[in-house]
């Protein structure tokens, strides 16, 4: 199965080549690819793999579950375009985790990070008219624990809340040829207060003197055009976007804002000139949008907002952490609002541009979250901030991304309750992303043990079954008054870590629920177990008047979409079918809340 699809939605170009498809592919168990070099075109490969999914998917056609440290990929393509003043890009969506990249023979790059984006230029390597080779090697050592791997299973056999792993190419592989004078990055900060739009773009090559030509549109409305000519290989530009119109309509207030009701958004094309050439055209969207936190709630384009998030893991059965569409990325969001959520958390995984870009498009909240790695050390800070400075990088424009969760229940700093080296990383991440980006909210350590953080994120899945009304009320009770809240200890461990306190922010409910209930052949559990759809229905809204009944809670987010491998508390099934009358669950989460925190 190809996925056709434009890998880059925010930064599009008409022109590229889509590398996905059959590739000649090998394990190599005993390390002896680079020694007797198979990067090479004579090099003999035993296997084919259909990129981008990973040898351990049923839809890579190898489907091969047992640990392989060391894989190679191969294939052939041919350049036809005149490569003279030209560049040749290679982009890489992701690869896990480390990958060395080569063409007809040379080494042209290598990448570490298991999750982000990456592109070589592989211009000197090739030329016009010719077959290219291209080899990558991809080494994703299973008993490395300072690697973030998130959810990937570090055991033979997937177990408990950690699943099948993915090694090699799991994301869309594209060439690009573009000429030596391109735009390079755009950046692109909504300003609701001003209701203007920063643009702020990085050029390749020598654009002294050229003109950058930029149109906004609003549905067909043009909203603003201008040609600037540059001085240098760096343009900042506020552009006035509200132009004073009046924007109420009839139906809601949202204007020409984003929110997840009305997910509004501004078209852009640039165009890089002069007099005797076109160097450059790139298309890209924004949208207006604002988070932030005051007197305890949160704020979407300053008017308080409940959050009504749903976990999702973001695994398919046939593809893993790869979608075996783009269609079946569009349909997990569709699937979610009809069940009158507005917004996910991307649980322990950084999640393809093509989801993004749904979430933009179809107008739902995205927290953003990165794998973890499993124990402290200072290879494994490292690894997590690179790919954080990656990852903020890649997906800075999406309007639909609200909150960046560095850190998760502890994973990767265990000792972070007493220990200050471990705090002052969860501090540092917390105060690095606010660095390199001011529109969102940043969540130190999701769950508990908490530092400096803009949300206080609990996690408690301590509600018990029907037949245990004491551990309800417990739960009801905790969740019931901020104070509570605060002083629950659902796995034993402190909201927040030693010497650090609640500062008045937002309390969220961001893990619980997790309802098993078995509808297929597939078994597995879940935080409480029922029998049938309608004891589900039940033990959801028994679980939901809990939450609603809170004054202190700001919104929740539940565990969760789907079901995944050994676990079967979704409200779906691991292929994406409903588990009950998904206007039922609807009907439950569109309930009344109180939005006022105490």
């Amino acid at each position: 199965m190809l996925r056709k699809e434009y890998p880059r939605p925010q930064f599009v170009r008409e022109n590229w080549l889509n590398l996905n498809g059959k590739w000649e592919f090998a394990f190599d168990d005993e390390n002896i690819g680079l020694r007797e070099g198979w990067f090479r075109e004579d090099a003999e490969f035993p296997h084919e793999i259909e990129v981008p999914f990973a040898y351990q998917t049923e839809l890579s056609g190898i489907n091969d579950q047992t640990h392989h440290n060391i894989v190679w990929y191969r294939r052939e393509f041919t350049l036809d375009n005149e490569l003279a003043g030209k560049e040749v890009k290679l982009h890489f969506g992701a690869v896990d985790y480390q990958a060395s990249v080569f063409v007809n023979g040379q080494k042209v790059g290598e990448h570490e990070g298991g999750h982000t984006s990456f592109t070589l230029d592989i211009t000197p390597f090739v030329a016009a008219k010719e077959s290219v080779n291209l080899v990558v090697r991809v080494y994703d050592p299973q008993d490395d624990e300072t690697i973030p791997r998130g959810k990937q299973s570090w055991t033979p056999e997937p177990d408990a809340i950690w699943y099948t792993n993915t090694t090699g190419i799991w994301q869309t592989v594209w060439l690009e040829i573009v000429d030596a004078i391109h735009i390079d990055k755009l950046r692109m900060t909504p300003n609701v207060d001003t209701g203007m739009v920063e643009l702020d773009l990085i050029f390749a090559g020598g654009t002294k003197g050229k003109r950058l030509r930029y149109v906004i549109h609003f549905d067909k409305t043009l909203i603003a055009e201008d040609t600037v000519t540059l001085t240098e290989n760096h343009l900042q530009r506020d552009v006035a976007v509200y132009q004073k119109h009046i924007f109420r309509s009839p139906n809601h207030n949202d204007g020409w804002n984003w929110t997840p009701e009305n997910p509004n958004l501004f078209q852009i094309q640039f165009c890089l000139e002069d007099d005797s050439a076109i160097y450059d055209q790139v298309s890209s969207y924004f949208g207006m949008r604002k988070v932030h936190t005051e007197a305890g709630m949160v704020y979407l384009n300053n008017r308080p907002y409940y959050q009504k998030l749903v976990l999702d893991q973001g695994y398919w059965r046939e593809g893993l952490l790869t979608a075996p569409s783009d269609e079946a990325l569009r349909h997990d969001i569709e699937l979610a609002k009809e069940m009158g959520f507005n917004g996910c958390r991307k649980h322990q995984k950084v999640e393809d541009p093509r989801f993004l870009y749904w979430a933009d498009t179809l107008g739902f909240l995205v927290w953003g979250e990165c794998a973890a790695a499993p124990v402290y050390t200072e290879d494994a800070a490292t690894r997590l901030t690179r790919e954080w400075l990656e990852i903020i990088e890649r997906d800075y424009n999406h309007p639909s991304i609200v909150t960046w969760v560095p850190i998760n229940e502890s994973w990767g700093v265990p000792n972070i309750h007493n220990n200050r080296e471990q705090q002052h990383h969860t501090q540092a991440m917390y105060h690095l992303i606010h660095s390199l980006d001011k529109t969102r909210l940043v969540i130190s350590n999701d769950g508990w043990e908490m530092t400096e953080t803009d949300i206080c994120a609990v996690h408690n899945y301590s509600h018990g079954r029907e037949d245990e009304p004491k551990k309800y009320a417990d739960f009801s009770a905790t969740i019931h008054t901020k104070e509570a809240i605060l002083k629950s200890q659902s796995t034993l461990r402190a909201i927040y870590a030693a010497g650090f306190e609640h500062q008045n922010t937002p309390i969220l409910l961001t893990e619980f629920g997790g309802v098993g209930y078995q509808t297929g052949e597939q078994t597995g559990w879940g935080y409480t177990s029922v029998k049938n759809a309608e004891e589900f229905i039940a033990d959801y809204a028994r679980i939901m008047d809990a939450v609603y009944s809170s004054k202190a809670l700001h919104g929740y987010c539940y565990t969760q979409l789907t079901d995944v491998e050994v676990e079967i508390n979704g409200l779906l099934t691991y292929d994406r079918e409903p588990k009950c009358d998904l206007s039922k669950i609807r009907a439950i989460n569109d309930q009344y809340f109180n939005q006022i925190v105490e």
